[in-house]
């Protein structure tokens, strides 16, 4: 047993070739240079990426689903390329198209999956713990998506792991299926799970995550925790965004310095955003006293983990 000190996971200089690639005369093709991470127990780590950035890669490398071309990888450890019986009894895996059989049923399913564990988590609690029970007796493939997830996550829990890798956990959910499955994920860590997870959701990232990796073309692009990466890029770019909703019409930049932007987004909805500060807000609280006039809404936010994401990754949906 690991030191609950040990990082659960740590990856170093990871780097996957893939190839040959025609278009480069033959020569193979590099889809991750030297991504470095680590994850711990009792927390969340998210990698995040757009479509093809090579975190669903590096999360297989890490499962030992795929073989790396360079770089070392430890989990519990042990080289996942070569896991002992005992590793993967302590590893739980969630990959996002679920790897479920499609004419399974999910009751006899799982059932099935906690056979092979010595001691697994109780199928019955899990299936009421995500709500399995309404289509306990349908076949995988005559579920929705979000079924689909739920059914998968609950495999990916039975054999209790100690690490679980999550690809994609919230894909296809509804808002109530969501809820129960976050609220899940916290206690999974209250418990002390190191819990991986990829997702192209930056929202979910934002309330879950402890430490999140962002990476960008096959590379690191920045990592920390999200109040860091949010802090970061505020003092890097100071800019903040105030929205309220009041009459239509009005122009409210009259009153603020010309360097803050103001737009109407809708009749009656104005977002001002730029290098604000106290005085700005003053200004604005200035105007709209000579007006004789109230917002029925105000809010004041800082860059998301969104903002942060595009400025690091770019926007050009790779």
């Amino acid at each position: 047993m690991l030191n609950s000190d040990t990082p659960a996971l740590v990856i170093d200089g990871l780097i996957k070739d893939v190839g040959p690639i025609a278009a480069l005369d033959g020569r193979m093709k590099r889809i991750i240079s030297g991504i470095s991470l680590s994850a711990h127990r009792g927390q969340v780590t998210a990698l995040l990426g757009a479509n093809g950035a090579g975190k669903t890669t590096t999360i297989e490398c890490a499962q030992g689903l795929q073989k790396r071309d360079g770089g070392t990888i430890t989990l519990l450890g042990e080289d996942p390329e070569r896991p002992s019986a005992a590793l993967r009894a302590r590893v739980g895996v969630m990959l996002q198209d679920g790897g479920l059989p499609p004419s399974a049923r999910p009751l006899a399913l799982l059932r099935h999956v906690a056979g092979m564990y010595a001691t697994p988590r109780s199928v019955d609690e899990l299936v009421e713990r995500l709500g399995l029970g309404s289509f306990r007796d349908t076949t995988i493939r005559r579920l929705s998506g979000g079924q689909k997830q739920r059914v998968a996550l609950a495999a990916s829990l039975l054999g209790n792991p100690e690490v679980l890798f999550l690809d994609e956990p919230s894909a296809g959910l509804d808002p109530q299926s969501r809820r129960v499955v976050f609220d899940l994920i916290r206690e999974l860590r209250q418990e002390g799970l190191a819990i991986i997870l990829t997702t192209h959701l930056l929202d979910d990232a934002q309330k879950l995550a402890d430490y999140v990796y962002i990476v960008d073309n096959g590379a690191s692009a920045a990592a920390g925790t999200v109040p860091e990466l949010l802090s970061s890029a505020a003092s890097a770019q100071g800019h903040r965004s105030l929205t309220f909703e009041s009459a239509a019409g009005l122009d409210p930049g009259a009153a603020l310095r010309p360097h803050l932007t103001v737009t109407e987004t809708r009749p009656g909805s104005y977002q001002i955003s730029g290098l604000l500060e106290p005085a700005d807000l003053a200004d604005l609280a200035n105007w709209w006293a000579a007006r004789d006039t109230m917002p029925t809404s105000l809010q004041l936010a800082s860059r998301s983990l969104e903002d942060v994401f595009l400025a690091l990754a770019g926007t050009d949906g790779r």
